[in-house]
């Protein structure tokens, strides 16, 4: 056995689809159930909810932050493209790592996509309770303080986070393909939310809003206790472009991957993109960057500084009815995650069954509903975004490596997808994820570190013993 391959443990077979008897997904969805994961999971909490925390970052210079994770963003989206095409089996980043690279590296991969998608869900049902709160004091109901928040903010439990959680995980047990129809009707309501809120605040467009447009700075400092600068801002408000990674994970269900892989990634990032711009613009136009940074619900809130109550009230029942979307397609992700993980045997095998009437992984996804109603009810909003954001980032290097390493070393294999000038593409998406990376706080990139310390102790402890391709290099190797 090489050094090389003693440290970075056995590779899995490039075209391994892995499906044994009991443990394959069902081929269900087709490419407008793809672009719709990847839209739903795109816009979500990240335009409804952190444009405020954005803005009280970078002031005006949010919509320069939002460009920026933007561009990062769509350099990985290209990688996962080529490799989504290339590999289709379920897993996304961890699979590929696995095949490219190697068992050790790829569970620290799949370990922080634990933490990516457990933490996107727990942050959009934080930030989907805060809208709830909002429609329903803005009709004259009060709820009990201790039951909408954390231990943070002088609270219990954030009650309404808790309970949408765990009914989207309920959702996603009942079967795939019903979850993922359902979830193209939650995007319409989406998208349509959105464009009524651009065409209600533009019309309020101040120019002074923007003024001065970058207050903090461009680079990532600390400023008062809180981290500021157009980076700071980019690396939280990167959470509002992150989704069609989701889209990969489901490569192993696309009917036609090929095909269908790439719509859904590419399309759902381009859809997504103006859109965003659109939003972000009209929203610091309309209301002072001081004033958005203070809510939880900027966009209701700046509806209702408009003096348009009942677009705000719409606006707030739409995020209820459509911020769900995303938790369904993260959830559906981190399950999909721990599933292959479970059946390369890296964790308990009893998890990667199927159920028989629906093709989905019943108990796994219960298990993720459980954790992520958990992180929910007990964090911050921002606290919890920022470290699912440590995780995509990590995910997006490792995709963008895989990428330019297979094009080295098997650039005959043939790609129904081609990644254009491969290795600028590639290069520049590992350069801005460690930039974005490293601008965020450093309590963050700390919990980011221990989280994967606890992960390799699992690891050494429990998975490398058994997985199953280890077990197979080790009987070639014998």
């Amino acid at each position: 056995m090489s050094l090389a391959r003693g440290i970075l443990g056995p590779r899995k077979p490039l075209h391994t689809q892995g499906a044994e008897q009991g443990r394959e997904l069902r081929k269900t969805l087709s490419w407008p159930h793809l672009i719709a994961l990847g839209i739903g999971a795109i816009v979500g909490t990240g335009i409804y909810t952190l444009t405020g925390v954005g803005a009280d970052r970078a002031g005006p210079a949010v919509i320069l932050a939002f460009a920026i994770a933007g561009a990062v963003c769509a350099c990985a989206a290209l990688a996962y493209a080529e490799m989504a095409t290339l590999i289709p089996t379920a897993g996304s980043a961890y699979t590929y790592t696995y095949s490219v690279i190697g068992e050790s590296v790829a569970w620290i991969v799949g370990w922080s996509l634990i933490l990516e998608y457990s933490l996107a869900c727990s942050t959009v049902a934080v930030g989907w309770s805060a809208y709830l709160v909002g429609w329903v004091e803005a009709a004259g109901i009060h709820l009990p303080a201790m039951l909408l928040s954390g231990p943070h903010a002088g609270g219990i439990i954030n009650l309404p986070a808790v309970l949408v959680a765990l009914a989207i995980a309920g959702m996603l047990i009942a079967g795939t393909r019903e979850s993922a129809t359902f979830n193209i009707i939650l995007v319409v309501i989406k998208m349509t939310a959105l464009a009524l809120f651009v065409a209600l605040a533009l019309p309020a467009f101040t120019g002074a809003n923007f003024e001065p447009f970058m207050p903090y700075g461009f680079a990532s400092h600390v400023e008062g206790g809180t981290t500021r600068g157009v980076m700071a801002a980019a690396a939280i408000v990167f959470f509002a472009f992150y989704g069609f990674d989701a889209v990969a994970t489901s490569a192993e269900e696309a009917k036609n991957p090929g095909r269908d892989l790439t719509i859904g990634i590419i399309g759902s990032m381009a859809a997504c993109t103006l859109i965003y711009m659109a939003v972000a613009f009209a929203a610091i136009g309309a209301v002072s960057y001081v004033e958005l940074g203070k809510s939880a619900e900027p966009l209701a809130y700046v509806l209702r500084m408009l003096d348009h109550p009942l677009a705000a009230w719409a606006i707030g029942l739409a995020a209820l009815i459509a911020l769900p979307s995303v938790i369904l397609v993260m959830m559906y992700g981190q399950s999909r995650i721990f599933f292959v993980m479970s059946r390369d045997g890296l964790l308990p095998r009893s998890l990667s069954r199927v159920s028989e009437r629906t093709g989905s992984p019943a108990l796994i996804t219960g298990v993720t509903g459980v954790f992520v109603a958990l992180v929910a009810g007990f964090f911050r909003l921002d606290e919890i975004a920022e470290l699912a954001n440590a995780g995509t980032l990590l995910a997006f290097i490792a995709v963008a490596a895989c990428m330019m390493i297979l094009r080295k070393k098997m650039p005959e294999l043939p790609r129904v997808f081609r990644c254009p000038a491969p290795y600028v593409v590639g290069t520049l998406a590992i350069l801005g994820c460690l930039y974005l990376l490293f601008s965020l706080p450093t309590h963050t990139l700390t919990r980011f570190l221990g989280w994967n310390l606890i992960g390799l102790i699992v690891y050494f402890a429990y998975g490398r013993m058994r997985s199953v391709a280890g077990r197979k290099a080790a009987g070639a190797d014998s």
